[in-house]
């Protein structure tokens, strides 16, 4: 059991696991730092996390999920929530075949997504509130394929194609200086993401690809950046 002593505390807050690996019965938020001032990320339901024992503060520990390998700094007050895995968690190969056939759903996920109230949430992976990538991730692994937690690293991730390759359920990445936000194509010059308050709709929300659209098309169409086709799901 991990045992934190003074001056966090001596109670046994967690059952034992010998891989120090565990699974969210509820939603967690996770942290950029064990300050807990900026959310990074959440953790759904059922997901699976590691430990890392030598990183505890009297308020955080540092912890990886295991999915897609992000780390982030967990509450010692959300340990207790936590649920010794009975096994490891096993990533699986998927194919392209496999992916393509998967399309329909993932599509439809975001369009569910967009029906409920919702608004954009920086660190959002867990319904209903989203940022662009947390919804992205979100779709794909609702159907068995992961992929990396940030846009930037999503970009990295997938099999680069250009506007004319462009099938539905591929991603569109935009950037200023480096890629910072990402949409998913629905084919017919149309695509959805969760877009800001500042520059965008404040919610998920279908846009067009073009030049001609309204004012938050047209922002995002200037910031287009590459495209990109998931051809696996990410094993970290």
């Amino acid at each position: 059991m991990l045992v934190l002593s003074s001056p966090v505390t001596s109670l046994e807050l967690l059952a034992s696991s010998t891989s120090r690996e565990y699974y969210c019965p509820v939603p967690l938020n996770l942290y950029n730092s064990p300050t807990g001032e900026e959310l990074a990320t959440q953790a759904a339901t059922q997901r699976h996390i590691k430990l890392l024992e030598k990183t505890i503060t009297n308020q955080f520990i540092q912890v990886q999920l295991c999915e897609d390998g992000y780390l982030a700094w967990l509450s010692l007050n959300d340990l207790p929530t936590l649920k010794s895995a009975p096994e490891n968690y096993k990533h699986k190969k998927i194919s392209r075949q496999q992916i393509a056939k998967c399309i329909p759903k993932i599509i439809a996920f975001t369009k569910t997504a967009m029906a409920q109230p919702n608004y954009y949430f920086w660190g959002g992976t867990v319904a209903p509130n989203y940022d662009c990538s947390g919804l992205m991730q979100a779709a794909f692994s609702a159907s068995g394929i992961w992929l990396p937690r940030d846009s930037y690293q999503q970009e990295d991730f997938v099999q680069k194609i250009s506007d004319e390759e462009l099938l539905p359920g591929d991603l569109i990445f935009f950037a200023n200086k480096r890629v910072d936000h990402v949409a998913l194509y629905l084919g017919d010059n149309y695509y959805i993401h969760s877009s800001g308050q500042d520059v965008g709709r404040n919610k998920i929300a279908i846009d067009t690809l073009s030049d001609k659209g309204d004012k938050v098309s047209t922002y995002y169409y200037e910031k287009i950046y590459s495209f990109g086709r998931v051809m696996e799901s990410y094993c970290p």
